[in-house]
């Protein structure tokens, strides 16, 4: 019986055996996927455009280009219900490289599409739509600037004549191997927001890609592995999260996912509750009126990317011993001047400013006018207060400039600066050219002249969630000169803003007081108790 019983159990060792090393061998692609698109023959051909990618997709995907038609990442264009603002590449404008509307050949290598060069591009063809961009799983998809979004398929000199080549991709291979969204398909955009790695948001950059534990608790590689759409949980290509009306405050327990009810899916509460404290219960009291990345954010651009938090157009124009625009790197390779764009500001591992924010955001329009002053122009103001209720404290990066405005039309101005066109106006540094060109693609009016005028934009933080052990320890805010010192409208123990020298007087005096009280009891009690005895 016991030979039997070993038989039959090395029988089974083996079989067991047999079918993991025959499993060993299949390629891990297809314990991900119920399809290998290599095997399809749609995708049996060489292609010379995206557009051809995308037609082969849709003999399978008949709804997705219609479902990404009405997405913002199709249309860049909102309409904020809360302040009636129609915001888009066509309305907004910024402090980085002012609009992206007249400069669709190199902006538009970030958006999800083919060819958006000009007001002629398509909108509702479904074969513009590109689904490799968001879906190549090679990481040699490009799109590079000057295309108007378009892949190049062949190797091409770029600029003209400059004897400069940009390599050809082959999308046979791309398009057989598609799979689930990445961080990297998404960073490829959001990563390189405001014109290169880290640039713009702070709390985005490469070092996401593949983060360790101490960089971002969620997108740990080795940890939770969370990729973007985990929490920008997606269905019918609609990614909820929104920078232009983004979720500053959830009232009460929201539903958590799955459960009964429709949760934001990337707040917070939807996977934590608001009460996530259980071993620190005091913890929670203040959740009503403090954003958590507030205390699990304590700083950005931490992963060794460095954000730009200042560029000052107004500095334009040196040129270095050649005659060419001069250029100025620090030791890290960072450009802190550039003669086509001014000076430039740099960090690492940055505190964020705070403010209360209640999910609104004000935007500084094209057109809008401004007077001239010594406070800056908010390009998007966070509205919020300590008493509307609807407001809790955020952390964000404020990012500063001095761009160009007209002075006589009193309006921030649109510059031209990426195209086959625009190389003369940056080699002579021609600013009335550049904004002249910039505000004709926008069709608004240009007086000739050119001012600089400070501004402000603000973005919230909300990447980079350390561990629990890294979350601010109490005195960061509770302490002269603490984290919260600017933010008003909120009492805080320990702020020296809070600070009364008065009342501290008082205080100390009852505490001696007091104290002389206790003193002079206890001698009396032994001076009775040696005279009794």
């Amino acid at each position: 019986m016991r030979f039997r019983a070993f038989t039959a159990a090395a029988c089974i060792f083996v079989a067991a055996s047999l079918v993991h090393a025959a499993t060993d061998q299949l390629p891990a692609r297809l314990f991900k996927s119920t399809a290998d698109h290599g095997k399809f023959t749609a995708l049996q051909q060489d292609f010379k455009s995206g557009p051809e990618v995308t037609k082969a997709c849709l003999s399978c995907h008949t709804e997705a280009s219609r479902q990404i038609h009405t997405t913002q990442h199709w249309k860049w264009e909102y309409r904020n219900p809360a302040t009636g603002q129609l915001l888009g590449k066509k309305h907004l404008i910024n402090n980085f490289c002012t609009s992206a509307s007249s400069n669709m050949g190199g902006c538009a290598s970030c958006h999800i599409g083919y060819g958006w060069k000009d007001d002629s591009f398509d909108f509702a063809s479904e074969e513009n739509v590109d689904c490799l961009v968001c879906h190549d799983t090679t990481g040699k998809y490009r799109k590079p600037g000057g295309f108007a979004g378009n892949v190049v398929t062949k190797d091409t000199e770029y600029p003209p004549g400059s004897g400069k080549i940009i390599r050809g991709i082959d999308l046979k291979q791309i398009a057989q191997r598609v799979g689930s969204s990445r961080r990297a398909n998404c960073g490829a955009c959001h990563f390189s927001g405001g014109g290169g790695d880290g640039v713009k948001h702070g709390d985005l950059d490469s070092s996401l890609e593949a983060p360790g534990k101490v960089l971002d608790v969620h997108m740990d590689t080795k940890g939770n592995n969370f990729t973007c759409t985990t929490c920008h949980k997606t269905e019918g290509h609609q990614v909820p999260g929104s920078r232009y009306a983004p979720t500053a405050m959830e009232n009460g327990d929201q539903p958590m996912r799955g459960k009964a009810g429709k949760a934001n899916p990337t707040t917070c509460r939807s996977c934590h509750t608001a009460t996530p404290h259980k071993k620190t219960a005091k913890l929670n009291d203040h959740t009503d009126k403090i954003a958590c990345q507030t205390c699990h954010i304590p700083s950005f651009a931490r992963g060794g990317v460095p954000t730009k938090l200042s560029w000052d157009w107004s500095t334009a124009g040196k040129r270095g011993p050649d005659g060419k625009p001069l250029v100025v790197r620090n030791d890290d390779g960072y450009d802190v001047y550039m003669g086509i764009k001014g000076d430039f500001v740099w960090g690492e591992n940055v505190k964020p400013e705070y403010v209360w924010f209640n999910g609104t955001v004000t935007y500084t329009l094209l057109g809008d006018k401004i007077e001239k002053s010594a406070e800056p122009v908010q390009i998007n103001k966070f509205e919020g207060s300590a008493s509307d209720g609807k407001s809790m404290i955020w952390p964000v990066k404020i990012f500063r400039g001095k761009q160009a405005y007209d002075p006589v039309n009193k309006t921030l101005v649109v510059t031209h600066l990426a195209g086959n066109d625009d190389s003369a106006y940056w080699t002579n540094l021609n600013w009335e050219k550049a904004v002249a060109t910039g505000m004709k693609s926008v069709n608004a009016p240009f007086s000739g002249k050119v001012d600089f005028i400070s501004t402000e934009s603000t973005w919230p933080i909300t990447h980079m969630v350390a561990p629990k052990e890294r979350a601010l320890d109490c005195v960061e805010c509770h302490s002269s000169a603490g984290r919260l010192e600017k933010v008003s409208g909120i009492y805080i123990p320990g702020r020296s803003r809070d600070h009364a020298s008065w009342l501290d007087g008082a205080g100390w005096t009852i505490a001696a007081l007091a104290l002389l009280g206790v003193v002079l009891h206890g001698l009396g009690r032994v001076i009775a108790f040696f005279r009794n005895k």
